[in-house]
């Protein structure tokens, strides 16, 4: 299989499937034919010696400045050497691949100048998995992803340092010593770009590295709300809940999607489950706690934000973002400003709060399923307390994660800082609002795997009641990879082979053999 590039049509799905099938990519004819044009345009003006940002001038305060035409490839390279000033650690190698199919997605439009065969080289660094090393820290969001991206393109160039990865998924390879890129590029039969003119600014200038950020966070996104629903469903029965809650009447009178699609889904989930029959017969509780009650609401207002924040993702997936672009059927070109990363920056930041607030409800349900004087449990869910702990501290980590997250989750869209002697006077840190994210995501992944661990638990009291069509399936699933807890042993191992199932799609591929879930 191969993903056909045109910079019109790339997906979300798309970009989940290049990068955990390790699907090999192609420019489209259509898209060599526009990228061809745009390129003439751009050698024209350069024979006639126009002066045109970037082209034929420095760059930012250097605007002014007109550069000769024979150091116009000189100050392309020196554009890339100049602008790779990233410090810290480096980032997630999945991350960089993302970036770099963006990259050639956004070139792919035909608006940049720059030549087919320099984007060829980037294609060829691609399916070959020769990955850029990239600092995560360094971008301020506009001029696009600016040093991120300058790392990238170093290695194009043969200056920079690269990892040859065979499996992308795997963390292990990402300790891969790092190797000089001209040595990797030869390994392949490449040989570094020298880049003409515009072509430096042409892949530098965009928002690639929070965009990349930002449709890796959809992808786990959208099953992070189901299995939000799903770790609910399983508290649900061990606190032997009432559903009333969750009645569709209920629902289509506030009808945000969001909250009827986590409303059913509960309801599915717990479809003939004996617990709740039993709760029926004998509980005299009226209603739930707001934890278990709003959870509907609560999901659903995530649930609805996900939904937002990726169709904001899918649009950037196919812009063009970079500075001058170039009109062919206009014979024009035009100095903006579509490199600003404020689309992402806020998206980002709303894709933060909504997903630290589904951990946020689920750690108060972690403390009451804990919680003996709220749960009608086993104080920390242990036959044997006080010689044994149970899962106290597990609520504590949960506690821990919740409260970085809140942290976390303060926007960097509302901050900005001026740049380039004043020329670049507002920047949108969507660099920064993207890395944020990320954390939270992974944060908020711990969080709903602890209180699928808990939950389980406490279903452990209730036996031989069973529960529900869904909730048997994942408790199922859940006993498979971490037995009962009987007496005290070493947590956090448990804890780690729940995360796994959160971070991959089995649980969910099983669960939607038996339930239907939104």
């Amino acid at each position: 299989m191969v993903l056909q590039i045109d910079g019109r049509s790339l997906t979300i799905r798309n970009v989940e499937e290049f990068i955990y099938n390790n699907i090999k990519v192609r420019l489209t004819k259509d898209s060599r034919a526009r990228i061809k044009k745009a390129r003439q345009l751009i050698d024209d003006w350069v024979k006639k010696d126009e002066v045109i940002y970037g082209v034929t001038t420095g760059f930012g305060e250097f605007s002014n400045v007109k550069i000769s035409k024979s150091d116009l490839e000189k100050l392309q390279e020196n554009l890339i050497v100049s602008h790779s000033t990233g410090v810290g650690d480096p980032l997630p190698p999945f991350i960089v691949k993302i970036m770099m199919l963006l990259r050639v997605n956004a070139l792919a439009a035909g608006h940049s100048g720059i030549r087919v065969e320099t984007i060829q080289l980037l294609i060829d660094m691609i399916n070959n998995n020769i990955i850029p090393v990239i600092p995560s820290q360094g971008s301020v969001g506009s001029s696009g992803d600016l040093a991120p991206l300058s790392h990238l393109v170093l290695a194009m160039i043969g200056k920079g340092k690269v990892q040859i990865i065979k499996d992308i998924n795997n963390p292990v390879e990402f300790n891969n010593k790092h190797i000089n890129a001209k040595t990797a590029l030869k390994k392949y039969g490449l040989l570094p770009v020298k880049l003409k003119a515009k072509e430096g600014l042409a892949l530098i200038n965009g928002t690639q590295m929070m965009t990349a950020f930002a449709a890796y966070i959809c992808i786990h996104a959208k099953r992070l709300v189901k299995y939000t629903d799903i770790s609910a469903s399983l508290t649900h029965e061990a606190l032997r809940a009432t559903d009333k809650a969750y009645d569709s009447r209920l629902h289509k009178l506030r009808p945000y999607k969001g909250q009827m699609d986590s409303a059913e889904n509960m309801l599915n989930m717990i479809a003939n489950s004996e617990i709740r029959v039993s709760h029926i017969k004998g509980d005299t509780r009226v209603q739930d706690s707001y934890s278990m009650r709003c959870i509907p609401q609560v999901h659903g207002a995530s649930r609805d934000a996900v939904d937002y924040v990726c169709s904001r993702v899918e649009i950037e997936l196919n812009s063009v973002n970079d500075n001058p672009l170039i009109f062919p059927e206009d014979g024009d070109h035009l100095e903006g400003g579509n490199f600003h990363g404020q689309p992402m920056a806020l998206a980002m930041d709303f894709m933060g709060i909504a997903l630290s607030e589904l951990a946020n409800i689920s750690e108060r349900r972690i403390e009451r399923l804990t919680n003996g004087s709220l749960s009608q449990l086993p104080r920390f869910l242990t036959k044997h307390g006080g010689l044994n702990s149970g899962l106290m501290i597990a609520q504590y980590t949960a506690a821990s994660l919740v409260s970085e997250n809140k942290v976390l989750a303060h926007p960097a869209s509302v901050d900005s800082i001026p740049t380039s002697a004043n020329q670049e006077d507002h920047n949108s840190m969507g660099s920064i609002a993207a890395r944020k994210c990320f954390q939270i995501l992974k944060n908020v992944q711990k969080v709903i795997a602890i209180e699928m661990l808990t939950a389980a638990q406490g279903i452990e009291f209730l036996k031989p009641l069973k529960c529900g069509a869904g909730t048997t399936v994942a408790y199922k699933m859940i006993r498979e990879v971490v037995p009962p807890l009987d007496k005290d042993r070493i947590l956090y191992l448990d804890i780690e082979k729940i995360i796994k199932l959160v971070e991959n799609k089995k649980l969910l591929l099983e669960l939607e053999k038996y339930v239907e879930l939104n």
